[in-house]
């Protein structure tokens, strides 16, 4: 069974709460294992608690699911550039899949609850990844 580690955004709740349960409902389909949940206070913070996930033995693949909605600045352009940066490199240093269900930026509150799908498909690809990619080799590990 594929272990899941998942990283929730809580900035503008309610729209991440129902992306963290169709989040987990998409494990549960899917026969997979949700191992931890870890809250985090927004979307820039998600890295730290991301990495902390995937240098665990028991998380095979991290998903990490939010929404960045617009204001009157380009801040939310500056926090999903930031993030999803990060993410990715904490995938590459990790050798561990970490998915990107975050949404925005440039989205209202009403887009965004229109997309709390991409929740589910951050867990959907997380898990196609473990699936798809061969195990690291123990050289690899011994090399981290």
């Amino acid at each position: 069974m594929t272990t899941l580690g998942l990283v929730v955004a809580e900035f503008n709740r309610p729209i991440t709460e129902q992306m963290e349960q169709d989040a987990l409902e998409a494990a549960t389909a899917a026969g997979a294992d949700v191992y931890e949940t870890v809250h985090v206070p927004g979307v820039y913070d998600a890295p730290l608690a991301a990495d902390r996930l995937a240098r665990r033995d028991e998380i095979d693949a991290v998903a990490v699911i939010g929404t960045v909605i617009t204001g009157d600045t380009d801040h939310d352009q500056v926090i999903t550039d930031a993030t999803a940066q990060r993410l990715s490199d904490v995938s590459l240093e990790r050798d561990t899949p970490v998915t990107l269900g975050v949404t925005g930026p440039g989205m209202s509150a009403a887009e965004a609850r229109e997309r709390v799908e991409n929740a589910a498909k951050a867990v959907d690809g997380a898990l196609d990844l473990v699936d798809e990619l061969p195990a690291p080799s123990p050289a690899a590990d011994s090399q981290q």
